[in-house]
């Protein structure tokens, strides 16, 4: 399936969602390895959108722990209610920055991140990750990409 993947070229950033959606629903059906789903979401998103950075936060205790990703190399663990990662885990919430500068104790894993949106991953009623996406550009993030990446890590349920 991974060979299939069609990326689409010179289409809206929602169109880029609407045309991976099916595709990232293919390749994790039936795929009950939550590692290699996260992984294989990670590369696509990376891939078709050419983030700065794309990965997953696993809750391990009082701390989100680094898990599959695709980028720079990145902060390991991050307390809860820090950073944005630990911010939208403790508020149960998306949150997009638009400048991650100005964004109250933002932890710099990457000096090139300029804009960040974290989704928290809910299982069985409470937040067991985080998918954060950074970029090297100022306010790239929107409502858009709160709903479709909403919408992806429906696909862990």
């Amino acid at each position: 399936m991974a060979e299939d993947l069609h990326i689409p070229y010179g289409v809206s950033k929602e169109g880029i969602y609407k045309a991976l959606y099916p595709q990232l629903q293919a390749l994790v059906e039936g795929e009950p390895d939550l590692i290699a789903n996260m992984a294989n979401i990670t590369s696509v998103l990376k891939e078709a959108f050419r983030f700065l950075w794309v990965g997953f936060y696993r809750v391990w205790g009082e701390q989100l722990v680094l898990g599959p990703f695709q980028g720079p190399p990145a902060c390991t663990r991050i307390n809860y209610g820090k950073g944005v990662c630990g911010t939208a885990w403790k508020e149960e919430r998306t949150l997009i920055v638009p400048d991650v500068d100005k964004f109250p104790g933002h932890i710099a894993c990457s000096r090139w991140s300029r804009s960040e949106i974290v989704v928290p991953v809910r299982q069985g009623g409470a937040v067991t990750a985080v998918l954060d996406v950074d970029s090297d550009r100022l306010g790239h993030f929107d409502e858009t990409d709160a709903f479709y990446l909403g919408e992806i890590i429906e696909l862990f349920r």
